[in-house]
C-alpha cells in the first residue's frame, strides 16, 4: 500500500487539467493501473531473487567512454569537477565499463497491445509492462543500469522501477509512446536491449529498427508476447474482425477455413523475425499470456548467464595469450 499511495502521490504531482485527458481515456486507465502493475513486477521479480545473471559492480572501470549529466541519483564523488568548471551544470565521467553494462528496455505500448481474449487473464500491453518493469528490476539488482529506450536515461538506482513505472505513466499521451516500434536510437556500444512487443508490423520494419540498434555493438533480445487465441485463431462461424484503431472491419463468414493458412503466415512472419535476430547474435523468445510472467525472465536470465560467462572465458583466453 505505501508503494501504490507513493506512486499516486507523484501521479497527481504530474496530472495536467482534466480536460487535457478527456479524449484520452484508455491512456489514463492504463495509468491508473500502472501501480497495480508495479505491485505485480515487484512480485514476479522476487521469484527470481538472485537477479538477472548474479553480478555485481567490481569497480567503475578505466577506459573513459563520454561525459554525461549529473543525475540525482549520482553519488556526488563522480562528479568531474574539471569538466563541470567549464559549464553552468555538473558532468559525470562514464566509464566504458558502465557504459556497456546498460540495458535499454522498450515495451509495446500501441493498440494492438490492448487485446486480451476470454482464454487469457491479461492484455498484452499489462503483461510487457510487468516483465518490462520486473526486468529493470532484476537488472539493478545484478548492478547493471537501466534506462527506457528513447524516454529515460541510465540509472543504478535501486527505485529504477518505480521511477520507470511513474515516467511511462505520466507520459501516456505522447505520441513516441503510441509507436509499435521501437525508436530508431543510437546507443553505446555493447549495451544491452530488451525489447517485448507482439511484434506484427511487417517483418523487415522490424528487422530495420533491430538492426539499427544492433549497428553499434548492441546485444539484444526480443521477447514476443502473444494472448494465446492468437495462436489457435479458436473461433468458428461468422466472426467479425476489427483494426486496432477500430476504423477497418473484416468479416470471415466461416473462420474456421481459414485457420490453417492464418497460422501457417503467422509461423512464417515469426520465423522471419527469429531468422533475423539470429543473424545479428540476438536472441528471440515467445511468451503466451496464459502462461506466468516469470517464465520468460527466467529464460532471459540463463541466456545472460551464458553470455557473461562466455565473455569471461574469452577475456581469460585473451589474458593467457
Amino acid at each position: 500500500m505505501v508503494l501504490i499511495d507513493r506512486f499516486r502521490s507523484a501521479m497527481a504531482e504530474n496530472a495536467g487539467p482534466a480536460s487535457a485527458l478527456a479524449n484520452e481515456g484508455e491512456a489514463q486507465a492504463l495509468a491508473d493501473r500502472m501501480p497495480d502493475l508495479l505491485v505485480e513486477a515487484m512480485r514476479v521479480s522476487n521469484t527470481l531473487v538472485h537477479g538477472i545473471h548474479g553480478r555485481r559492480r567490481s569497480g567503475p572501470g578505466e577506459t573513459f567512454w563520454q561525459f554525461r549529466h549529473y543525475e540525482q541519483t549520482d553519488d556526488a564523488s563522480l562528479i568531474d569537477w574539471r569538466r563541470s568548471a567549464s559549464s553552468d551544470q555538473y558532468y559525470v565521467r562514464e566509464r566504458e565499463w558502465e557504459a556497456a553494462h546498460t540495458f535499454w528496455l522498450w515495451a509495446n505500448l500501441s493498440p494492438s497491445m490492448s487485446f486480451k481474449s476470454h482464454l487469457a487473464p491479461t492484455f498484452k500491453r499489462d503483461r510487457a509492462l510487468v516483465m518490462l518493469l520486473a526486468a529493470a528490476e532484476l537488472l539493478v539488482r545484478s548492478g547493471e543500469r537501466v534506462a527506457y529506450l528513447g524516454l529515460t536515461r541510465p540509472t543504478a538506482s535501486r527505485k529504477a522501477a518505480v521511477r520507470m513505472a511513474e515516467t511511462l505513466a505520466a507520459h501516456q499521451t505522447s505520441a513516441p509512446l503510441g509507436e509499435s516500434l521501437p525508436p530508431p536510437e543510437r546507443i553505446a556500444r555493447h549495451s544491452g536491449v530488451v525489447l517485448l512487443s507482439d511484434f506484427l508490423d511487417p517483418p523487415q520494419e522490424t528487422i530495420q529498427r533491430m538492426r539499427a540498434l544492433a549497428d553499434n555493438g548492441a546485444q539484444g533480445h526480443l521477447i514476443l508476447i502473444s494472448d494465446p487465441a492468437e495462436e489457435s485463431l479458436p473461433y468458428d462461424g461468422r466472426t467479425e474482425f476489427l483494426s486496432p484503431n477500430g476504423q477497418e472491419v473484416w468479416v470471415a463468414d466461416r473462420v474456421e477455413a481459414i485457420r490453417d493458412e492464418y497460422q501457417a503466415k503467422l509461423r512464417s512472419h515469426r520465423e522471419a523475425l527469429s531468422s533475423a535476430a539470429g543473424q545479428i547474435g540476438w536472441s528471440f523468445l515467445i511468451h503466451h499470456t496464459d502462461r506466468p510472467a516469470a517464465e520468460p525472465l527466467l529464460s532471459l536470465s540463463m541466456r545472460l548467464q551464458d553470455r557473461a560467462a562466455s565473455q569471461a572465458m574469452n577475456g581469460l583466453t585473451r589474458g593467457i595469450a
